[in-house]
């Protein structure tokens, strides 16, 4: 097959494949159907660590974790999800949420997008004292 025909195929063959997997939401980001999903991604990454209490955000993007041993965070990244306990960590606001700051190289910090209602309430709910 000359190139002249081979080229434009693939270009358009791709460009086609993802205007599909667009148009059917397939790449859509993330997002938490209610308290059971967070609390599944939580104990996906720490199944010895029981959740007893959990607040998800107004977005269904993040959401905090009680537990025995202390707390935790779960957010959305794409497609999937993140979930780091909160040892180490500073919490700064900024003018679209919250900037966590953690003490972990793997995940250093999460920056999450939240209402500025959702802002005050889990400042209070991150307060470490």
């Amino acid at each position: 097959m000359p190139l002249t025909v081979l080229l434009p195929l693939v270009v358009f063959g791709i460009a086609g494949i993802a205007i599909l997997l667009h148009r059917s939401g397939l790449t859509a980001p993330r997002r938490f159907q209610d308290i059971a999903d967070a609390e599944a991604a939580w104990l996906r990454e720490f199944p010895d660590m029981r959740p007893l209490e959990t607040h998800i955000d107004r977005k269904n993007q993040n959401a905090v974790i009680r537990t025995e041993r202390g707390g935790g965070l779960v957010w959305c990244i794409g497609a999937d999800t993140v979930a780091r306990p909160l040892e180490g960590f500073a919490v700064l606001e900024t003018e679209n949420g919250l900037d966590i700051k953690f003490d972990d190289f793997s995940a250093p910090r999460a920056e999450l997008s939240l209402s500025e209602t959702d802002r005050l309430y889990w400042k209070t709910l991150l307060d470490p004292s």
